[in-house]
């Protein structure tokens, strides 16, 4: 793939999962009902976080530190220890925020983020009961799918198991984000939506079942649903809180039911309750799948700090173009 094809995919998966994530901040936490009353079609100002249009939240934040780290790293030996102080240094310091301030974060994630300085290793602060799967590492694991998109799958799922851990520990967590990685990887494969979803819940299931001892009884549910099935799955059955599972659940019902990346985030914020995650990883998949043509120029206007995001996606595209070091 050249630099400029891999730059586009990139740009359109990343900038997918910003615009989704800005479309969701101002009714972050309404109802279902509450939102639909009122549909977003488009970006809004203020609203639950009282922030400019085009303001993305700590989903987008922290994706930005995890891309910053795989290019600065390429990869290489402990990249997850440069992921963690840049991530301390969003909570911290305010790095890659909006507009200079932390106005959201995760109470799983600001947990582990505070354990960093008490443990060796920053993958051992991560939250392992079963009542921290929110879904803070799912809304960030993006640039892990993108920079081992081309390599083999196992790798691709040992990082997105890392990635997670970092904040999110249990086994529930780290299979969605493998899940959900398997599938960006299948999209930029090129394959069509069917068979990206069968190549991808195929690779997870398997993965699950090896490293994730008794949590297949929570995704199989969702990954033996075949395209037809997820298409004739109403509204009514789809989750739209912070639990790691409805997200993942809500954002591929989003993307495989839909027929653009427009009418995909559009359906995943008017779900309501944890819109801006919601919006963050449907509007990756959706990036990924239609391209950087498929984002509303209007939208993209107003994002916050559009330029510096397409800057670290270039040198991030570069990197990857260099493949990862041993």
């Amino acid at each position: 793939m050249s630099h400029s094809h891999l730059t586009e995919r990139l740009r359109a998966a990343i900038l997918g999962a910003a615009l989704g994530d800005a479309l969701g901040v101002p009714v972050e936490f309404q109802s279902r009902a509450a939102v639909q009353r009122n549909p977003v079609t488009s970006m809004r100002a203020f609203g639950t976080h009282d922030q400019p249009a085009g303001t993305w939240s700590d989903d987008t934040s922290m994706m930005l530190c995890l891309t910053q780290a795989l290019t600065e790293t390429g990869g290489a030996g402990e990249w997850w220890r440069r992921a963690a102080d840049l991530f301390r240094a969003w909570y911290d310091e305010a790095l890659w925020t909006p507009h200079g301030e932390v106005f959201d974060i995760g109470v799983t994630t600001a947990g582990a983020l505070r354990r960093y300085g008490s443990v060796a290793d920053p993958r051992e602060a991560g939250a392992t009961d079963q009542h921290s799967n929110g879904n803070g590492s799912l809304m960030r694991t993006m640039p892990v799918a993108l920079f081992w998109h081309h390599g083999s799958f196992a790798d691709l799922a040992q990082a997105a198991s890392v990635a997670s851990r970092l904040t999110h520990a249990h086994p529930r967590s780290v299979g969605a984000c493998v899940v959900y990685c398997a599938m960006v990887r299948a999209l930029l494969a090129g394959e069509g939506k069917e068979a990206a979803w069968d190549r991808a819940r195929a690779d997870g299931l398997a993965w699950i079942e090896q490293h994730c001892p008794g949590e297949d009884t929570h995704f199989r549910p969702r990954l033996e649903r075949s395209l037809a099935q997820w298409l004739a799955l109403p509204e009514s059955h789809i989750g739209s809180g912070g639990y790691v599972m409805h997200t993942l659940e809500a954002a591929l019902w989003c993307f495989l039911t839909t027929g653009g990346y427009a009418e995909c985030v559009l359906r995943a914020v008017n779900l309501g309750e944890d819109t801006d995650t919601t919006g963050t990883v449907a509007g990756g998949l959706a990036g990924a799948f239609y391209g950087e043509g498929g984002l509303p120029a209007d939208w993209l206007a107003v994002l916050a700090r559009r330029a510096e995001i397409e800057s670290l996606i270039e040198d991030f595209a570069d990197k990857i173009l260099r493949g990862p070091v041993a």
